[in-house]
């Protein structure tokens, strides 16, 4: 059986993820994402209006029209997880094809989400949900499934997809990190890709999210993240002034922590933001989160505004915002916290905890740096990186490439910099450039099995 496989984004930037594999006559894709770094660049633009092929032209979402030069028909888009950059050009692309959106229960809510909110390509796909640790037959040939493996990310509910095929295995290993202990549900399931590492052909290609391939050691469980949280938090116990916290809104395991222990130093924890009200109130409908009843989630900016209101009226030492904002987005409640645009007022002293990483991308820099010189010039002190990654660190990648032993490599999740450390590290285990690991770009095909 011919296996093929298509690089179609993420492959010279960090965003906007899609991959296609061929078996045969049956196509499956894997992601269809954002970058976010292109649409904040236009921010006055209003890319939800704009034609798919203008958001292609200018990098919003992936260029998908080397889907011509594959052969077969497509039977399957898998989003691996709910973020924007693996989700949010299902909603421009999807309509494209005629196959079902194949995902986890959050996830396809997620994307059910986008699809509604955005009407305009009249995405109507089916939405299939699937649990991690199951298996569906992909096409009429009976050759070929498709596995979901559990894993642990900064998002819950994410999954490693596995494409079962006569050739050997195809891991789409895009993002996770190796948490045995999470906060919210399973550990990743290494047994399981032990397991495929050793069935029938193996493991005939590992694509492979290389973030922190540059980084030594292992990537800190989330229960790390949350007793360094803990520890930031209690010792501020004591204070009578205010206290802002910042994440992921999509990082239900983080935005748990820190409602709960705002509530241990006696402070009424709030979520504000629309990012912030649509996760965690997707995860706590479907019952992956019970919050306190008592917990507030406002979205929309004018009910934000009388929450403001309301605590600074009741006293700041009483409440803790949780609030979207954490890289600096001009649109964001944090920023616009720290222009002075909000009822809610910063005082010399008041204390601003970023638990989450400025993502190392230019924008999303300047616009973090902006906005903590901006609190910063309102008196506020800056707690900063309370935080663990969601990708693996060296002795993950190590980890895999020893329970899978892949045939083939294909690096992903970067631009070409970004690859040279995942590179070196395959390289060391006996893998080599234009052999057995390859190194590509965005838009090409990588023949495997002819």
């Amino acid at each position: 059986m011919e296996i093929e496989i298509a690089t179609i984004g993420g492959y010279e930037e960090v965003g906007r993820q899609m991959t296609a594999v061929r078996a045969g006559d049956d196509v499956v894709i894997f992601d269809m994402g954002l970058n976010l770094s292109q649409v904040l660049i236009h921010d006055n633009v209003e890319t939800e209006r704009m034609h798919s092929l203008d958001l292609i032209d200018m990098g919003a979402i992936p260029d998908d029209r080397i889907m011509s030069d594959l052969e077969g028909d497509v039977q399957a888009i898998v989003p691996t997880h709910g973020h924007l950059d693996h989700i949010g050009a299902i909603s421009k692309l999807a309509h494209r094809y005629d196959a079902p959106i194949v995902a986890t229960p959050f996830t396809i809510e997620l994307v059910k989400q986008q699809i509604e909110g955005e009407q305009k390509f009249g995405v109507e796909n089916d939405l299939v949900k699937m649990d991690a640790g199951e298996t569906m037959s992909i096409g009429d040939s009976g050759q070929v499934d498709l596995e979901f493996v559990n894993v642990t990310h900064s998002i819950i509910d994410a999954i490693n997809p596995v494409l079962h095929t006569p050739e050997g295995a195809v891991v789409y290993g895009l993002d996770k990190r190796m948490d045995h202990t999470p906060v919210i549900g399973d550990p990743i399931d290494m047994e399981r890709f032990r397991e495929i590492g050793r069935e029938g052909n193996g493991v005939l290609c590992y694509i492979e999210d290389c973030t922190n391939a540059n980084k030594k050691g292992r990537t800190p469980s989330e229960n790390v993240a949350r007793e360094h949280l803990r520890d930031v938090l209690y010792s501020m116990e004591d204070y009578d002034g205010g206290i802002v916290a910042t994440t992921f809104s999509s990082h239900i395991s983080r935005v748990t922590s820190l409602v709960e222990f705002a509530k241990d130093i006696g402070r009424q924890p709030v979520l504000l933001g629309r990012s912030m009200e649509k996760y965690s109130g997707t995860a706590e409908r479907l019952d992956f989160v019970d919050f306190p009843d008592d917990l507030g989630m406002f979205g929309h900016r004018k009910s934000v505004d009388r929450t403001f209101k309301r605590i600074m009226n009741e006293g700041k030492e009483n409440f803790l915002p949780v609030v979207t904002g954490h890289q600096g987005e001009p649109r964001a409640m944090l920023t616009r916290m720290a222009r002075g645009e909000t009822p809610y007022e910063l005082d010399d002293g008041d204390k601003v905890v970023f638990s989450a990483r400025v993502i190392p991308e230019p924008t999303n820099e300047g616009q973090r740096y902006q906005a903590e010189k901006l609190l910063g010039m309102q008196g506020a002190r800056v707690y900063d990186d309370v935080h663990v990654s969601g990708h693996l660190c060296q002795e993950g990648h190590y980890e895999m490439l020893d329970a899978l032993q892949p045939q083939h490599i294909i690096p992903a999740h970067q631009d070409l910099k970004g690859f040279s450390s995942y590179v070196d590290l395959c390289e060391s285990e006996g893998y080599r450039m234009g052999r057995d690991l390859h190194v590509t770009r965005n838009g090409n095909l990588i023949q495997l099995v002819d």
